[in-house]
Formats: structure tokens, sequence, C-alpha cells
């Protein structure tokens, strides 16, 4: 009897731009190896995002890498995405090491970072190809910025120092495929160009007989293999997106039926987690739509004021924009989620992240936030009402309210709170 053996082995899912769909792409080769019995980890070296997780120890990465392991069937650990940068202005980020806040840099300046972090990189790549029969690496932004190769931690350069092969993804829908192949692979240096594998053609609708001039052209021209074309899924895949350029404004997401429950979430300049709202678009009788428009409030049957990375400048920006009019006149229901909730309050005091100090709430809460150090990073569980609730906190904000709490979670050690 001939019982073929798990796959073994790892490769990266490197893209020609951002946006082209190597998150999902990635996630489904997590769940295809996992599935055929092999122990799989999800891998992203860096990561530049808003939207984060947080691990059973308190270690905080990409939302992507939480929603891949979640494919794979493994925990979310810190190896998984041992760097990552939050931007919290169009500057300046915040520079996240192996879980834990490790400080602040600016583009320039988190080049004196690269040799260390290469380090980091490499063990952590290292520590999971140790531990698990398969890994899937996740590259980011395009395969060939030619500016930044000499300190690209997570692209083909990250191929060439673990001896893995890539495979190079591409967005058929967007236009310009071919192009984009063709000068991705042309632009790259020798030593990079023999990393990649092959092509993968993302989110193609039609009969996929009408490519096959185009991919046999391609192929020649690039000596690279399509190794596949994958069928665009439409909204019936919603894995959350890894970048708020992702959200697009003024765009209904969901199944909307005739007089659905329309939610309008604030599109904030520096939002945060936006997948919070996912399980409001996949309800068949909900209209999700992210917005900056004052008219959309208006009409809403529920507001959602997401999280946000820079909490006091977007609470300014509600005011400038006319939108914290707005919330005051809705008619529906206003709900605010972290930094949100934080903004519905009376007043919060600030002299750690923007250093304004008091500034004044919506004053639709009786709370009033503190931002204080440390940062808590932590998952909680508990109950609201008689439901049972899971999830995560990532926050420097204190909230304090009055009245009665109707809620009360713990966390990994027992300590309660209420709210």
């Amino acid at each position: 009897m001939n019982v073929s053996s798990p796959p073994r082995g790892a490769l990266l899912v490197a893209g020609v731009a951002s946006g082209v769909g190597k998150s999902t792409v990635a996630a489904g080769l997590c769940r295809w190896f996992s599935r055929r019995g092999s122990s799989v980890a999800p891998f992203k070296a860096q990561n530049m995002s808003n939207h984060s997780a947080v691990t059973c120890d308190g270690g905080e990465i990409g939302r992507a890498q939480a929603m891949q392991a979640a494919a794979a069937g493994v925990e979310p650990e810190v190896a998984m995405n041992p760097i990552l940068l939050k931007p919290s202005s169009e500057h300046i980020s915040h520079v996240v090491v192996r879980g834990v806040e490790v400080g602040r840099t600016d583009g320039p300046g988190y080049g004196d970072w690269a040799g260390e972090l290469k380090l980091v990189v490499l063990e952590a790549l290292s520590s999971l190809r140790a531990r698990f029969d398969v890994v899937v690496a996740e590259g980011a932004g395009g395969a060939a910025e030619i500016n930044l190769f000499d300190r690209d931690l997570v692209n083909l350069p990250l191929a060439r120092a673990a001896g893995i092969p890539a495979v190079l993804v591409v967005d058929i829908d967007r236009g310009g495929a071919f192009a984009a192949v063709h000068g991705t692979i042309d632009l790259l240096p020798t030593p990079l160009r023999s990393t990649v594998a092959g092509v993968i053609i993302n989110r193609f609708r039609g009969d996929p007989a009408l490519l096959r001039p185009g991919l046999s052209r391609l192929e020649s021209l690039t000596q690279a293999p399509v190794l596949g074309v994958l069928p665009d899924l439409g909204p019936t895949m919603l894995l959350g997106v890894e970048d708020s350029l992702d959200v697009t404004d003024g765009i209904a997401v969901g199944r909307s039926r005739l007089n659905p429950l329309r939610v309008t979430a604030i599109r904030l300049p520096h939002l945060a987690n936006p997948s919070d709202l996912d399980p409001l678009a996949v309800e068949p009788d909900v209209e999700l739509v992210w917005t900056t428009r004052v008219a959309d409030v208006a009409t809403a049957d529920l507001v959602v004021i997401p999280g946000s990375r820079a909490t006091v400048a977007d609470l300014m920006w509600l005011q400038r924009t006319g939108l914290t009019s707005a919330l005051e006149r809705a008619q529906g229901w206003v709900v605010g989620i972290c930094a949100g909730y934080q903004m519905l309050g009376r007043e919060i005091v600030d002299d750690l992240e923007s250093g304004v100090g008091e500034v004044l709430g919506l004053g639709l809460l009786p709370v009033t936030t503190h931002f204080e150090r440390p940062k808590l990073v932590r998952q909680r569980r508990g109950y609201a009402g008689f439901h049972s609730v899971t999830g995560y906190e990532i926050r420097f904000g204190r909230p304090a309210a009055d009245g009665d709490h109707w809620f009360r979670l713990s966390d990994a050690h027992g300590d309660e709170t209420e709210g």
C-alpha cells in the first residue's frame, strides 16, 4: 500500500503590488496543507498595518497572520509576525518587535534598524521551520521595489536568504496583469529572479481558456511557469482587510436585501481593525457602508465609530468635518469600538500618544479616558448579560465610566474588569 507522506517545506507568497490577494492566497495554502496532514505555520517577516491581533501570551501581531493561523488550525504566536509597523501619522510608525512595542521611527530612520531586525526575522522563521512541517510566508507590497532591495526583510531577499522558493501573485481583475508580471520579473536582479518558482493569476472572472494564449506568451517571456488561475470569490470571502486603503469610502459591503438594516461606519483617517465589523457585513439583512459623509450618518440605523491608531487626532478630525454634530443629531444608534468608545465620552486626557492633554469628547457617554503606560495588550473573556464573550484589547486608554456596569471581563491571569 502506497501512502504519501504529508507535504513539508516552506515557500513565500510574493506579489506584483499591494492588494493583489497575497494574504488570501497564503491563507488558502495554509488550509490546503493542513488538510493534507501537515502542521502549518503562517509567517510574515514584517507587516505595516494598524489591523492587529493579540496572541495568548499578550503579544501583538498582524491581523492577517492571526487569520492565517486560524486557517492552518494553529494558535497564533509572535514568531509568525516578528515585526509589525503601526503608522500613527504620515511619517511616523510604532515599531513592534516580537509582539512588544519598542519605539517609533520614520522611513529614513528605519533603515538603521535593518541589520538587527534581519536577525530577528531569520530567527523567527528558523524557529517555525523547526517546529512545523510547512511554513507559508507572505511578502509585502510589490516584489520589485528596486529602491528597497538593500533593506527588504520580507520579499525575495528573504526567500534567497532562507533558501525557499517564491510564487508571484497578480490580480488580473484590475487589468494590466501581464505587464505587471513581466515588469516585476524583468526588474529583479538575477539572484532574486532565480527564487521565483512560478506565477499565480488571481481573481479571474470568466472562462480560463481565454487566457491560455496570453499565459503561454507570458511564460515564454519570463521563463516562469503559471502555476494556476484562481477565480474571483467576490463578497463571500471576507477575511479582513490588511491595509486601511482597502476600506473604500461609500461602497456598500455585504449582501443587502430589500430594506436592509443600514450600518454606517466612520472611515477615520487613522482607522484601526476595520475587521471588527466584518460579522455585520456577512449578515444577509445588513448593508455596511464605510463613509466620511455627514449625509450617511443621518440616514443610518446604526453608526459605528471604530478603532483608531491616533485617537485624539481622529477626534479632532470628526470635529473639523462636521461629523461630530451629525453624530449628536443621529436618529439611529451610535456605537464606539475601542478609540471610538473613548471619543463618545466626556473627555480624553492624553499626554502620551498625542501630547495634547485634555480634549473634550462627544459627550454622549459618562466616560473619561486617561492615556497611561503600560500599553494593554491581552486577550479577554467574560460575560455580557448571560452571553459569554471572548476577544482582545490593544490600548493605552483607561476609560472610567459612571453608573451601573453591564458586563464583566477577565484576562488570562484572572484579573477582572467591569464596564
